[in-house]
């Protein structure tokens, strides 16, 4: 990823639209093939020469075609005819917010085949469910990582629609009316490249498109945050459910020699604080003063490849912690069994409804139960026998059915199957 924002590649970008623009004029009659033929053979560049004319100049872009200028000679003056630097710089940009789009969709796909692989491998593997942080109703551990690998469907489809939005190129001159250039050069150059060409521009591409771009990538950060935190929590001493892997040799903390950390998990989280606030200065950027200022360029320069090499870290480190994430089923049951059948409360209140009482009184029976449970530590199911509200109305094969567990897994398979795992 870094690379796509090396000055290299840049350049070799910026020199291939201006060849592209160079052949589409000549394709136009206003190059002569003898010029066009010496542009394609000598133009070149090298950072260090471009670097050293930009000290001079101060100006980017003049640096670069004076460096290229040098090679090519008298033909030179025919490249960036009637063109303005955002011609290139906007144009450049869009290929590479396309080849981060890649790159960051082929990382979202590792992290849906490593969640796949756990919801599959731990399909029917038990577990409480929370709410509020508090148990709930029994689920598996392999719908909790079908839910991530769903999640990171959507995420796929948002990096998908983030590398359309960028998929936007311009060359329309200086205030983008195409005085001095061809809308063909923009059709042809844009074509060549992958990219549509603007139906109507400025001197600039318009940045609501980029602050879509960011914003879709700080959104699959979030789902980034969402599971990360999701593991730290299960990570807890008293929960330990999962825990991420820990290499031999690996240390916790200076202090405690005991402590294993989710530390890629915490560094998940707070890195998806940036891609939010790189979202935020791309929708700042949308705002241009007329046909055009540079205030969003020095912006771009920082958050387009911070967001990009940012996220893809991210996907990468999000993978390997779903792939080597130490799974303990013991622990869970031990934690499903902590509130004594608590957590069967709602099939006893159906049972009840069943029976004939009404939901309100139903529900005052087995709350009362459940509350008393909570005190005594004494199991749901011994208190609720012990009821004659409800054993007169009650068999032990209905209490049976009651606090049997797989009722809550009938529907695993049909989900799996929707989701194509």
């Amino acid at each position: 990823m870094a690379a796509i924002w090396a000055d290299q590649n840049k350049f070799s970008i910026w020199l291939k639209i201006e060849i592209l623009a160079c052949e589409a004029m000549h394709k136009l009659g206003n190059i002569p093939a003898k010029d066009l033929k010496n542009i394609k053979t000598k133009a070149n560049f090298t950072v260090a020469r471009i670097d050293e004319i930009e000290k001079e100049v101060e100006h980017d872009v003049i640096a670069f075609l004076t460096c290229v200028n040098e090679h090519v000679g008298p033909s030179g003056r025919f490249i960036h005819k009637g063109m303005t630097s955002s011609d290139v710089l906007d144009t450049s940009l869009a290929v590479q917010m396309v080849e981060a789009a890649d790159l960051l969709i082929a990382g979202v796909k590792k992290v849906r085949a490593a969640a796949a692989a756990q919801a599959k491998k731990y399909k029917f593997t038990p577990m409480i469910g929370r709410s509020h942080g508090v148990h709930a109703e029994p689920i598996t551990f392999g719908l909790k990582m079908a839910l991530m690998y769903d999640e990171f469907g959507r995420a796929l489809e948002r990096l998908e629609r983030a590398r359309e939005a960028a998929r936007w190129g311009q060359l329309s001159g200086a205030v983008g009316t195409h005085a001095h250039l061809d809308p063909f050069v923009e059709k042809y150059v844009c074509e060549k490249l992958g990219l549509k060409p603007a139906p109507i521009s400025t001197q600039v591409l318009q940045r609501d498109n980029h602050a879509e771009y960011l914003n879709q990538l700080a959104v699959v950060a979030c789902s980034i945050d969402r599971w990360a935190t999701e593991f730290r929590h299960l990570q807890r001493t008293e929960v330990r459910e999962t825990e991420e892997f820990f290499a031999p040799g690996q240390k916790g903390s200076s202090a405690m020699p005991h402590k294993r950390n989710p530390i890629i998990g915490e560094r998940l989280s707070g890195m998806a604080r940036l891609l939010r606030a790189y979202a935020v200065a791309g929708m700042e950027n949308v705002a241009l003063w007329h046909e055009r200022d540079i205030s969003h360029s020095s912006v771009e320069r920082v958050v387009m490849p911070d967001a990009t090499i940012a996220l893809d870290y991210m996907l990468a480190k999000t993978e390997w912690l779903v792939s080597k994430l130490i799974v303990y089923p013991e622990q869970m049951q031990h934690n499903l069994d902590l509130t004594g059948g608590l957590m069967h409360s709602q099939q006893a209140l159906l049972m009840m409804i069943e029976k004939g009482v009404s939901r309100e009184d139903a529900y005052k029976i087995i709350q009362t139960s459940a509350m008393k449970s909570w005190e005594t530590k004494i199991p749901l199911r011994k208190l609720l026998e012990a009821d004659p509200k409800v054993a007169g109305k009650v068999t032990a094969k209905d209490f049976d059915k009651v606090f049997d567990i797989s009722t809550h897994f009938r529907d695993v398979n049909r989900t799996f199957k929707l989701l194509g795992l």
